[in-house]
């Protein structure tokens, strides 16, 4: 689908890798440019694979790594030499990073006329916001979704995972996408700037509509939907929880199937308004019979009936779900320099064409790959710029990974 694009790739750690996996998982050629030190995300603890981090091979695969100390003269001319050849340039720096690099849209024209800027930055680009830290938990807190998440009455509570770096990342691949294909129409390179505050923001969609319509502001809930009910978690006999959503349509075979018919014409349960003004009585009726079955059970039962229900799964249970295996959710790869079998989530993008991603790159294992393919450079060349410093290659691994460089590549 992005086949015959490249994009040069200047993120680090979460929400930008994960834009630009995004980006290869749709077929871009993704040149990862790390400093000689790498992406610090290679080191985050507990878990390693041959000496890099779970964290950094899961948002890296189907990459190629080059790395270049931007700081040395040299390293910075190689960069602009592949800017040259390149569609677009994604990072996620404070945004005075760039100017202060020469990576800002301005300076990267004047070098390719046609590339395009995928910025990702915390809250904003102006004034006291440019210098504050953006995390994760604290843009999940800033952008209101710690507060309608949790228990009733309980403290506000993170999504589970980064939901603030992934978001950012998914809108900053679709933001690149959609960068690329202007300058494609318009001749004129084009940059676009994600915010991970704004993403939070627009992801609140109907909740911050009902405020900005009513006034009114959204609750913790627990599981429970603010305006379906039932609709939410419930406890089995074995202690193990299930989640079931009947609107509608389903309220009579819902209650057929649990054995309590008699709901549907109890007078505070009979109309989805009359439902959601017994929202706690009808959560009470509805888990002292769950508590009558293995949660397993009840999820069989309904799902006869074809009414909306699921396990709350485990990740490992998620991971083995049969449907995640039929669409190849998780996949096996080799790792080409020892050997050993690692298994990797799967690519969610199906298409005509999608080949397997390659393994996540060794820290600058494609160095002399790249700089001889892309910008043209010999063997001394390289080797200048690398006895320069400007430039690193893993000793004994530059020319042998090169071989195993496309495996995968779409």
């Amino acid at each position: 689908m992005l086949q015959g694009l490249r994009i040069l790739d200047l993120t680090w750690v979460l929400g930008g890798p994960y834009a630009t996996l995004v980006l290869a998982q749709l077929g871009a050629d993704v040149i990862k440019i790390e400093p000689p030190a790498g992406d610090m995300s290679r080191r985050i603890p507990p878990w390693y694979v041959d000496g890099d981090s779970s964290f950094f091979l899961s948002v890296n695969r189907g990459k190629r790594s080059v790395a270049l100390d931007l700081k040395h003269s040299a390293g910075a001319a190689t960069l602009r030499d592949l800017v040259r050849h390149a569609d677009a340039v994604v990072y996620n720096m404070t945004p005075d990073a760039p100017r202060r690099l020469g990576l800002d849209h301005a300076s990267l024209l004047r070098i390719n006329p046609k590339i395009c800027v995928g910025e990702l930055i915390g809250l904003h680009d102006d004034g006291r916001y440019a210098t504050l830290p953006a995390f994760d938990l604290a843009i999940q807190a800033l952008g209101g979704v710690m507060d309608i998440t949790g228990e009733p009455g309980g403290k506000p509570v993170r999504v589970g995972y980064q939901i603030a770096d992934l978001a950012g990342g998914l809108f900053l691949a679709l933001g690149t996408v959609g960068a690329i294909v202007r300058a494609l129409r318009a001749g004129q390179g084009q940059r676009v700037q994600v915010s991970l505050l704004d993403c939070q923001i627009a992801l609140l969609t109907w909740q911050a509509q009902n405020y900005l319509v009513s006034g009114e502001i959204p609750r913790r809930l627990g599981a429970r939907h603010p305006m379906i009910t039932p609709s939410d978690a419930f406890e089995g006999e074995d202690g193990t929880h299930f989640v079931v959503s009947p609107a509608e349509t389903f309220w009579r075979p819902f209650c057929d199937a649990i054995g309590r018919a008699d709901l549907v014409d109890d007078p505070r349960f009979a109309t989805p308004q009359a439902r959601l003004a017994n929202v706690g009585a009808l959560g009470e009726e509805l888990q002292a019979t769950f508590r009558t079955r293995p949660a397993r059970a009840w999820v069989e039962l309904l799902s006869r009936r074809q009414v909306p229900c699921a396990p709350v799964n485990t990740v490992a249970d998620a991971l083995k779900e049969p449907a995640a295996t039929a669409r190849r959710m998780v996949e096996e790869l080799a790792d080409p320099l020892t050997g050993a079998t690692v298994r990797f989530v799967g690519n969610a993008f199906k298409y005509a064409g999608a080949a397997p991603l390659s393994y996540p790159p060794r820290l600058g294992e494609h160095t002399r790959e790249v700089l001889g393919e892309v910008c043209g450079y010999d063997e001394k060349q390289i080797d200048a710029l690398i006895e320069a410093g400007a430039a690193f290659a893993l000793a004994g691994r530059g020319r042998a990974a090169g071989a195993r460089a496309g495996e995968g590549h779409q």
